[in-house]
């Protein structure tokens, strides 16, 4: 993309005092007209570049306007590499760190990255969720809607949505556009999606990203008490933390927590089978034993 390789060329500038078109235009892989272009691009972006003609020639950037090089410590740029990788894991591509590698042009000293951080964005329906979030990516860059069939909770929709972001949240990827059948902005989950596909263009509405805060998207409606046997302690501990729930003299953990509705109480309580007993709300007690006998009654002997 022409961006991309601007900015590279700026970074090597940066870097190198002086380069000349040749060098660019090997570097990118294309012809020193598109480089000539680039730079009088970046030239009228406010980015003074002198161009010296000659054996000892060359462009580069004009004397006092330097930015420090140290902007970036060795330790940034390997914590934007780790990142860029781990973009790289969704797309199943190296396109990230091909353009970190041009940001970092006579710097590979920084292109080996923090190996010690291993970021993998990838879910186990990767064959089926990259090609949806590469479709998304270039629908929203190329300002055109999506239409998909959405399976939510009890029903499925055709929806026709104006893409805005693509979001990366509760270790599941979301789109975040607006719903025409809603008439507002609206999340939806890629695993939901089915028959993705790209729509005519659209003029873009004013878009502010999405309050994804767990307050926001999951209120506590109900403030959950209940007994759990000690063998699921670390069960606990990874989903709400060790300071959801205390031991009690006789062993088991007294766990306290807040849910947005009953389903989520019902279905989380009834998880653990026998090693659960729900205190309060009182009220859905009831409901657990209902559930429970349902199951019962389906497993019963003919």
């Amino acid at each position: 993309m022409k961006l991309d390789r601007m900015i590279g060329i700026l970074s090597i500038l940066l870097q190198k005092e002086k380069v000349t078109a040749p060098y660019l235009a090997e570097k990118f892989e294309v012809s020193r007209r598109t480089i000539n272009r680039d730079i009088e691009a970046l030239c009228m972006a406010g980015i003074p570049l002198v161009t010296e003609p000659g054996q000892n020639g060359g462009v580069s950037i004009m004397e006092g306007y330097k930015i420090d090089r140290t902007l970036l410590s060795t330790s940034d740029m390997q914590a934007i590499l780790a990142g860029l990788r781990s973009l790289d894991s969704v797309s199943g591509t190296n396109r990230y760190v091909q353009l970190m590698e041009k940001l970092q042009a006579g710097a590979s000293g920084l292109l080996a990255g923090d190996t010690h951080i291993l970021i993998d964005l990838s879910s186990w329906y990767k064959a089926s969720l990259s090609p949806k979030i590469e479709l998304l990516h270039n629908a929203i860059l190329s300002g055109r809607k999506v239409s998909f069939t959405y399976f939510a909770p009890g029903r499925e929709s055709e929806r026709m949505v104006e893409p805005y972001y693509l979001i990366f949240q509760w270790a599941g990827w979301y789109l975040w556009g607006f719903c025409e059948k809603r008439e507002d902005f609206r999340l939806f989950k890629l695993g939901r999606m089915t028959g993705l596909q790209i729509g005519e263009c659209f003029e873009k509405r004013t878009a502010t990203v999405p309050d994804l805060s767990v307050e926001h998207v999951f209120p506590q409606m109900y403030q959950v008490k209940a007994k759990i046997h000690p063998k699921y302690k670390w069960r606990l501990i990874d989903e709400y933390g060790p300071e959801s729930f205390t031991a009690q003299p006789d062993g088991t953990l007294l766990f306290s927590a807040g849910f947005m509705d009953k389903t989520s109480i019902v279905g989380w309580i009834t998880s653990f089978g026998d090693g659960a007993e729900l205190l309060e709300p009182a009220c859905f007690r009831q409901d657990i034993m209902e559930f429970a006998e349902g199951i019962r009654k389906k497993y019963l002997e003919p």
